[in-house]
Order: structure tokens, then C-alpha cells, then sequence
């Protein structure tokens, strides 16, 4: 498998090249962006991202001062807005509360320990958390989509029903532990997913991974 995965890798970077993902700043705007783009698309998420940054808003301590329904205001583009306020909120709160606001405290806990703790925070699931855990806080933690399940369900690398948890030890048994690897896999995997293997009408002429695996 591991062999596979990296063919895989290899196919999609050789058509869609470097994708520089994830296109935020600072950690902050990650971890911000990365519960904005829950069930919306990231052209909507960048419209939130980019008003809170042009008017200076885009730190911890800017959002823990603001009220919920105004940082509610702010990511209205975003989507479900009212919902992830509360939820921003309430994970800005916990970093305050036990880590004194101190971002590097934060992910210097142990990786399967700041998972379980990213976890415990309302609204925050398996794909949030581990897009926190690669994307702001350098883990080598693999973030599984509904592309990633799509892609390799529909080229029989794994079963349809998989589970969130049986995909991801899919790689991470299978290949380095390499936080720029996951990286640049994961987006490369969104990149085919958004652009082919759609979930209807797939384009799969001219898709990079058609009939692969031989």
C-alpha cells in the first residue's frame, strides 16, 4: 500500500504541482480558517478571513474582546455564521483559560494529546481538529476529507463505508511521517476532488489518476 500511496502522490503533484496549502499568515488564521470552512467552500471562508485581517481583527486577543454576535457579523460570508461564532468563541476561551492565551503553549502538547483536547471543544470533529493539528501546529497528522474517501473508494484502495479513523491509519501506516508530505498530499487530494472525482458527473477523461492503479 505504501508503495501505492506514494504513486499516488506522485501522479497528482506531477499534474497539479505545489500547492502551497494552507494560505493563512500566521497559526491563528489557520486555526480560525479551519473551523470557518466546516460544511462551506473556501472561497467563502477567504471573504470572513480577509475582512477580520483588513480591519486589524485577526488575533486571539481581537476575538476574545469581541462579542459573539459581532464576530458572528464578521463571518456571515462564511456561512452557518452564528453557529461558528459560538464555536471560535468557545475554543478561544479554552486556549485562554488553560494556556494563558499562548498559542505556542498550546501546540506544544503532544500530539495525540492536543487531538484529544482539540476534540473535547464543541463543534470541533476529526477533520477540524486534524487540519488545526498539520496545517497550524506542524503535526504530522493526516487530514482525511470526503475527497480523499471519494478517490480512493471510486480506484479500490479502500472500502465505501471506511471510517474516518480506517482511512487515516491508511496513511499514516503506509507512508514517512513527514508533516510537509501530509501536507502537500492532502491538498493535492483536494485539488483532484475539486476538479475531477467530483461526487456527481466526474470529469475522468483527462483526470490525472485515470486507470491508475494499472
Amino acid at each position: 500500500m505504501a508503495s501505492q500511496l506514494l504513486a499516488l502522490h506522485d501522479r497528482l503533484l506531477a499534474h497539479f504541482g505545489p500547492q502551497g496549502w494552507w494560505p493563512g499568515e500566521t497559526p491563528f488564521e489557520v486555526m480560525v480558517g479551519a473551523v470557518l470552512t466546516q460544511n462551506t467552500s473556501w472561497a467563502n471562508v477567504s471573504r470572513a478571513i480577509a475582512a477580520l485581517r483588513d480591519h486589524d481583527l485577526l488575533s486571539l486577543p481581537a476575538l476574545a474582546a469581541m462579542p459573539v454576535a459581532e464576530l458572528a457579523g464578521w463571518i456571515r460570508p462564511a456561512g452557518y455564521f452564528n453557529q461558528k461564532a459560538l464555536r471560535l468563541k468557545g475554543l478561544i476561551a479554552a486556549i485562554n483559560q488553560e494556556y494563558g492565551g499562548d498559542l505556542a503553549a498550546l501546540f506544544a502538547t503532544g500530539t495525540p494529546e492536543l487531538r484529544a483536547w482539540l476534540l473535547a471543544r464543541k463543534g470541533i470533529g476529526p477533520e477540524t481538529a486534524d487540519s488545526i493539528l498539520l496545517y497550524a501546529a506542524g503535526k504530522p497528522v493526516f487530514v482525511v476529507d470526503a475527497y480523499t474517501h471519494r478517490i480512493l473508494s471510486r480506484h479500490r484502495l479502500t472500502p465505501e463505508e471506511s471510517s474516518y479513523h480506517e482511512l487515516q491509519e491508511l496513511f499514516m501506516d503506509g507512508l514517512p511521517e513527514d508533516v510537509a508530505l501530509f501536507n502537500e498530499f492532502h491538498a493535492l487530494l483536494v485539488a483532484c476532488g475539486k476538479d475531477f472525482c467530483r461526487k456527481s458527473r466526474p470529469r475522468c477523461d483527462g483526470c490525472p489518476l485515470q486507470g491508475w492503479p494499472e
